[in-house]
């Protein structure tokens, strides 16, 4: 398994800032949008990103273990993956953030072992964070600013702050959220919802539609190196590694996280 160090922490977040400056030359454009076969959105950018993480791992990290990138997998060419670890990379989470301009899209990638993400990087390159998770911890860096320490907070007596999505709220979201004592809502684009959990923003993010496992990986190590944890509804650990690569409903929390009596 590959050793993971603060070194590869930052040889992954360079690659991740990397791709997001390719991500940034398209941005300031006129860029054309298609549409994947699953109707999600696509473009260049996307193409471009995941064309230099892919060439960055395998050439400048190591060649030793699948990488399963999003569009070499709509694409049909993702390789298979057997016991051994394998990378997980979504280079534009957020696709829809970026056709709008709103700037919180992401570039994710992650290293999974045993069925569990051991490493994620988050990228967001409008405002240049990064933050990063690994069983050395989590961290988060605005710019060229030294790296910082984040953990998830204590679930406030008060009641907890909920991320919840601009496009996916329904009846179901309602139901499940009046179990818990919501105190606040906010909202956040991508795989940023992980981190205002990680980073003591947030408590408790619900998501009850269809994700792939490029879209929660990396959040998810650095919401566990921070002390959260995301299980399905039934408080299961979310895995990964499954056929289709498709996640079940789930949930991300801070410690401390309960339904109300």
């Amino acid at each position: 398994m590959l050793n993971i160090g603060l070194d590869l922490l930052e040889q992954v977040g360079d690659i991740a800032k990397r791709a997001g400056e390719e991500i940034l030359k398209i941005y300031e454009t006129d860029f054309a949008v298609e549409e994947k076969a699953d109707t999600s959105p696509v473009t260049e950018a996307d193409k471009r990103a995941e064309e230099l993480i892919l060439r960055s791992i395998s050439m400048g990290i190591t060649d030793k273990y699948p990488i399963i990138g999003e569009e070499d997998f709509a694409a049909g060419n993702a390789p298979a993956i057997g016991d051994d670890p394998f990378w997980l990379v979504d280079p534009l989470d957020g696709t829809k953030e970026f056709v709008s301009r709103n700037g919180e899209f992401t570039v994710n990638i992650a290293i999974i072992d045993s069925g569990r993400p051991v490493m994620g990087v988050i990228h967001l390159p409008v405002t240049k964070t990064t933050y990063w998770g690994a069983s050395a911890g989590a961290f988060a860096q605005d710019g060229d600013e030294d790296e910082r320490v984040i953990s998830c907070r204590q679930a406030p007596a008060g009641g907890l702050t909920a991320m919840v999505s601009r496009s996916h709220r329904g009846p179901d979201m309602e139901s499940f959220l009046s179990h818990y004592p919501i105190a606040e809502e906010t909202t956040s684009g991508s795989s940023l919802k992980f981190c205002r959990i990680a980073e003591g923003a947030a408590d408790l993010y619900p998501r009850l539609g269809r994700t792939m496992e490029w879209d929660t990986a990396a959040g998810h190590a650095i919401l566990s190196a921070a002390g959260g944890k995301i299980t399905d509804l039934d408080g299961n650990p979310l895995l990964y590694g499954k056929p289709g690569f498709e996640n079940p409903h789930f949930i991300a929390q801070g410690p401390g996280v309960a339904k109300k009596n």
